[in-house]
């Protein structure tokens, strides 16, 4: 099986959610993300990617053009460790430096894979939201290679 890393689509919106509402930690607690959000974040405000295997969407990744906002990134727990984040996390990044942005910036609660993760893509800590989530940035002169 191979895993097919492409721009996501309007179509793949209930793939989307059905893999946000999968994960185990950065649980949405409301249902607030509708799918014309989704829609909207993918072809107005920015762009969004998926993972795709036989035919599922298994992860998906979307950014923010206007703001630098990384919006989402999430992978299907039975699908995590297999390198899908870190292809979308990529090349996420690149279309996002591609657009000119100077800085990027998300946010994701403490102690979680998330948090080890974006640490080790170098990604640099800010401070808390007021809502105590951890607040991350990436500066385009400090980006690793």
């Amino acid at each position: 099986m191979t895993a097919t890393l492409r721009q996501a689509l309007r179509t793949d919106v209930a793939g989307i959610q059905r893999v946000r509402a999968s994960v185990k930690e950065n649980i949405l607690r409301s249902t607030g993300i509708t799918d014309a959000d989704v829609i909207h974040a993918i072809e107005k405000t920015g762009r969004g990617w998926v993972i795709e295997l036989d035919g599922e969407v298994v992860a998906f990744a979307v950014g923010n053009a206007q703001n630098g906002n990384i919006w989402a990134l999430f992978v299907d727990p039975a699908h995590e460790r297999q390198g899908h984040g870190r292809r979308l996390h990529d090349t996420m990044l690149a279309w996002l430096w591609s657009q000119g942005l100077r800085r990027l910036w998300l946010t994701t609660e403490s102690g979680t894979r998330a948090q080890r993760f974006y640490e080790a893509a170098g990604w640099s800590k800010g401070g808390h939201t007021p809502s105590g989530e951890l607040f991350f940035e990436l500066h385009a002169e400090r980006r690793p290679p």
